[in-house]
Parts: structure tokens; sequence; C-alpha cells
């Protein structure tokens, strides 16, 4: 096995172009695991962390710009106004050692649906920033990125530069199920947003199918029924009936199965539980936020 360490991204991208099947590692937390237990034996692996800007973002009027090696310790202590779903999702991931060194760069270039932070990316939304040495960077839509089970749209010769986010407009919460909070894979994982710009509502689901997903009909039927009932505008609590066909569609949108950590049915129940409670907490921190009494109206 070959060691390519890079001192810059453009040196990056030339050895990633000369070596396409080269294994890119940075925080090393999901490659390593493979490679120690022989599930995985690179011809080369492209050590990206003397690549600073990697491990910085920007905070723009819209979106932040989150370099893929940004720790997932310092998403939780620097972006949870900006990202809360994510910050909420970065402090479950494994211990403080493991939160020290991984990124979203390795959840998304891995692509494995118990990584913990896909639900929060496809429920604040955003575009995965990718870049090769012959045709340039592109801009890959997060619900087009994951293309099957651990596969994603990535070329070979592409290489994770960066996740450009949508700032918070509304509450996000972010929860998964396992015997403990945090050095545990998720047995499922339920992430949403509200979006109250666009008056939407945006979900993820980990752990629950081959591919982190979105609960598209569970989507559908709340911005529907917010609309309809002038939930927007008038601040009134969330019917328990609407909370639990949310639910209820949420739980048909997996599509999972029986593993050690646990079984299918009971994954679809987990997430519909998760989605259920999820919306009632965001929307009380949405009327909060928006001065609407425990009545409704203002």
């Amino acid at each position: 096995m070959d060691f390519l360490r890079p001192a810059s991204w453009e040196e990056a991208l030339a050895a990633k172009a000369e070596h396409p099947a080269a294994v890119p590692i940075a925080g090393g937390t999901d490659v390593m695991v493979e490679i120690n237990f022989d599930h995985r034996r690179p011809e080369y692996l492209l050590d990206l962390n003397r690549i600073t800007e990697l491990r910085e973002w920007d905070v723009g009027e819209d979106a932040v710009r989150l370099g893929a090696s940004v720790p997932y310790s310092r998403i939780t202590e620097n972006l949870r106004a900006e990202l809360p779903g994510l910050a909420l999702a970065s402090h479950t991931v494994a211990s403080p050692q493991i939160r020290n060194r991984g990124g979203v760069g390795g959840n998304l270039g891995t692509a494995s649906p118990a990584g913990d932070a896909h639900p929060a990316l496809l429920a604040a939304d955003c575009e995965v920033e990718v870049e090769s040495r012959a045709r340039g960077s592109r801009r890959i839509p997060i619900d087009a990125f994951y293309t099957g089970v651990k596969r994603n749209a990535l070329a070979a010769d592409e290489l994770i530069r960066a996740v450009h986010i949508k700032k918070a407009d509304g509450p996000q919460q972010y929860s998964k199920v396992g015997t403990r909070n945090a050095m545990v894979i998720a047995v499922c994982a339920f992430g949403i947003a509200l979006h109250p710009a666009t008056r939407t509502v945006r979900t993820g689901i980990g752990s629950a199918a081959p591919t982190p997903i979105r609960a598209k009909a569970a989507e559908e039927f709340l911005n529907a029924a917010l609309e309809e009932g002038g939930f927007w505008d008038n601040g009134k609590v969330i019917t328990p009936s609407i909370a639990k066909q949310f639910g209820e569609l949420a739980s048909g949108a997996c599509n999972p199965i029986d593993d050690v950590r646990g079984t299918a049915n009971y994954r679809r129940h987990a997430v519909g539980i998760m989605a259920r409670r999820q919306l009632v907490w965001t929307w009380e921190q949405y009327r909060t936020a928006n001065g609407r009494s425990l009545e409704g109206a203002a």
C-alpha cells in the first residue's frame, strides 16, 4: 500500500487523477476501521490532512460553506445557530476523540446509510462541492448524491472539497436510536428542518433503507396540512392527528433490513415515533420564536 501525501488541493487533484483508485483519508475514522479489519486493502491511500482549507468554513448570507474535513467537534462548538440539525447530529458521533477527527466529507465519501450526518444534511438541504483536475468543480444536490448502498455520485477522479448548507431559517431537530446516545452505530435516525421562508418542511432518514432518504410523502402531507390550516400564520398547535399521520408516512418511507442491531419492523416503528416527536418539538420552537401563545394566535 502506497501513501500519497499532497501539500495542496491542486496536488491532491493531480494525485487522484493519476491514481483514480486511491482512497482519500482525512479523519480516518471509517477507512482505518475497514483496513484494520482487513475489509479493504487499497493500493493507494491519499492523505488530505495537510490541506488546511478542508478544515475551514465560511458563513455567508444564505449558506455555510463547510470544508469537507471540518471536525464534528468544531461544528458543534461553532455552528449551532447556523446549522442546528447538523450540530445535534455531530454531538452524537462516536467519542470525543472521533468527533475531533471525523468530518462530514468522510460520511459523504463512504455513503453508509448509518452515517450520522446524512439525515441532517438531507433535512437542511445542501449541495456537495466536488472537483476533478480534468473537469473542474461542480455541485451535486444532496438529493442526487446517494446512488446505492455505500455508493455516491462521485466520479473516479473527483474529491469532495466542501458542502454548501443552507443556513437555518427555522427550528431543526435530530435524533437516533441506539443502545446509547454516542459510541454506537445508529439502529435508525431521523432529522427534520422547518423552512418558514419557503413554508416547507424537509426530512432525513438514516439506517432504515439502502441509502439515506427523505420521507417525501410525509413532507408533502405536512406541507399541505400546514398551508391549508394556516399554521404558518396563526401559530396554532400541531394537532395530534397531523402529527400521527406524519409519523406513519415517515415510517412508510423506510425500506429497512433485519440485522444484529434491530429488526426491520422495529426500525419502521422507531422512525415513526421520532418523526412525530420531532415535528411537535420543532413546531413548538417555531411558535415560541414567533411569539405565539399556547392558545394559538399571538
